[in-house]
């Protein structure tokens, strides 16, 4: 579990096996015998010494300052989504360091009423660890994970529906721990429990975890076998519900005028 703690060096060492040597300028004319960058290649393009940035790989300094970071993910070529989950996890948030309690899982009163407008949509509010809170009728019907008393992360590694569902399973499942790495990295205290529960009870899980990958998909396309229609292709956009609980509003979609906006209203 040493490598599961030290979640700052995990993600810089995934992050430099990735970079190719030739690329970021390092003139080798030996057989080299590793992936990406060395550690002492790493930090002297990033302007630092090879023993101080050991010392933060191996979890000796999980503080360095903004202007190291901003080295590293320069060198490293983090995109927007992963810069952000660097400083979250050098420099997490003080309230989430100290927030030990269990966050509300009632979805407000407002949003109760809009799911019920939306009969004709599948609709759905999770909690941060991807608990299925509320939601419309049509999406328990489209997809049995979208219904409360659901987890999106548990149906998709554990419950051998998933992989019928879900046609692009591999793609969705990859998307899917990338997206809960990104919330944990703000929400330790809340999701360490959870996500340490999946690594044991998923090897798929563990491995995609430990790959460190991190990415939001804010919005998108997914396509769903569904019983009575077939395969759905659906386009989606999900809204962040203000307020500290972290609740997050899916709505799916079908483009207006295809053959999924037919087979749609037919079955709503």
């Amino acid at each position: 579990m040493a490598g599961y703690d030290n979640q700052l060096g995990s993600f810089l060492r995934s992050r430099r096996e990735r970079i190719d040597a030739a690329s970021a300028g390092v003139i080798d004319n030996t057989r080299r015998r590793v992936k990406g960058l060395r550690r002492e290649e790493l930090a002297l393009l990033a302007g630092l010494s090879p023993s101080y940035y050991t010392r933060i790989e191996q979890g000796r300094d999980r503080h360095p300052s903004r202007e190291i970071l901003e080295a590293l993910a320069r060198v490293l070529r983090l995109d927007d989504t992963e810069r952000a989950y660097l400083w979250s996890l050098a420099m997490p948030p003080l309230a989430a360091a100290g927030n030990n309690t269990v966050p509300a899982r009632t979805v407000r009163p407002g949003v109760l009423h809009l799911l019920e407008r939306w009969g004709d949509l599948p609709a759905f509010v999770v909690s941060p660890s991807r608990d299925v809170l509320a939601g419309t009728t049509l999406a328990a019907r489209v997809n049995p994970a979208w219904s409360p008393g659901h987890n999106l992360i548990e149906f998709a590694f554990l419950d051998p529906r998933a992989q019928t569902v879900y046609p692009d399973w591999a793609e969705i499942a990859l998307q899917a721990v990338a997206g809960l790495r990104a919330t944990a990295a703000t929400r330790r205290s809340e999701l360490g429990g959870f996500v340490a529960s999946m690594r044991e009870r998923s090897k798929t899980f563990r491995a995609l975890w430990d790959s460190h990958d991190v990415y939001e998909r804010v919005m998108g396309e997914k396509r769903l076998a569904v019983d009575g229609l077939g395969i759905l292709r659906l386009t989606f956009e999900t809204f962040a519900l203000s307020g500290p609980e972290g609740h997050i509003l899916y709505v799916y979609f079908p483009r207006p005028g295809s053959t999924d906006d037919e087979a749609l209203r037919g079955f709503a």
